[in-house]
């Protein structure tokens, strides 16, 4: 009986091996680049996207000023404020304000202002800084 039982399982599984998935011709070059280029095309975001992303978030960036000061700002943009620290550790919280172009917050007589990487930073009793953001 062992004899016979061999020969068919041996057989089954000659069958079985022909039951396999097929083998397709691989993909040609253009329809990978077809295939990458479209893959790109669905994460790349619209305007209105990374606007609302900017706007309902709260984005750091830090500045090298002028007197040797390094300023990290968190603009909370869903609050309309700015938290800004120096390099000694003190903090203040800004609020923000209508400008003209660029950014503008403050509060009291400590202000950020500012138009793309460049912004003055005016602390009480300091004088003004020019200072270049950095990240």
């Amino acid at each position: 009986m062992k004899i016979v039982l061999v020969p068919l399982v041996l057989g089954g599984l000659t069958l079985l091996g022909g039951c396999g998935e097929s083998r397709e011709a691989p993909d040609s070059a253009e329809a990978v680049q077809q295939r990458a280029v479209e893959a790109q095309t669905a994460r790349r975001r619209t305007g209105a996207e990374l606007q609302d992303r900017a706007e309902n978030r709260v984005i750091r960036t830090v500045y090298l000023c002028d007197n040797g000061e390094r300023l990290t700002v968190d603009f909370d943009n869903p609050r309309s404020m700015a938290t800004v620290r120096n390099s000694h550790g003190e903090a203040a919280d800004l609020f923000q304000e209508r400008a003209a172009d660029g950014i503008w917050y403050r509060a009291g007589a400590t202000e950020l202002r500012g138009k793309g990487i460049l912004a003055t930073w005016t602390a009480d009793g300091r004088a003004d800084t020019q200072c270049r953001a950095i990240d």
